[in-house]
């Protein structure tokens, strides 16, 4: 094998695990979204009395909400369309749910999810910049 075919196989080699690392990123990602969305959904007046607890006004609307962007941004994240759109508004989401229901302060594990989300933050704004990859309805 000469040099430039040598080349020519790493890129290709590079190409394929770009195309699946960033396919099954993008599926690990929304995979919490789409399964908080779906349990915020299927119990719904939990979700209100959660909501309720910490003392967040407008609970319906803001439940409704949370339901439409986990679930509809994590299929969106999953599938990779409008990939970039619904990485923004799940990224948007995350700052007030990791403020008003993570407080880093209260115990060890609330640091931990403080820590976990600032972690799928990161992701979704790798997610933003980058873009779905070829592997995606966007193709991009």
């Amino acid at each position: 094998m000469n040099a430039t075919e040598n080349a020519t196989g790493n890129a290709a080699l590079s190409a394929n695990l770009q195309n699946y690392a960033s396919l099954f990123g993008r599926l690990l990602l929304a995979a919490i979204f789409i399964w908080s969305g779906l349990g915020k959904l299927l119990h719904f007046s939990g979700t209100l009395a959660y909501m309720e607890s910490y003392g967040v006004p407008m609970k319906e609307v803001l439940g409704a909400a949370a339901v439409v962007i986990e679930l509809g941004g994590g299929l969106l994240l999953a599938i990779g369309w409008k990939t970039r759109w619904a990485a923004a508004a799940v990224f948007l989401f995350m700052i007030p749910i990791t403020v008003i229901f993570h407080n880093p302060g209260e115990s060890q594990t609330q640091l931990i999810h403080f820590m976990k989300n600032l972690s799928i933050m990161g992701g979704l704004l790798m997610l933003l910049a980058s873009g779905p990859g070829r592997l995606s309805v966007d193709k991009g």
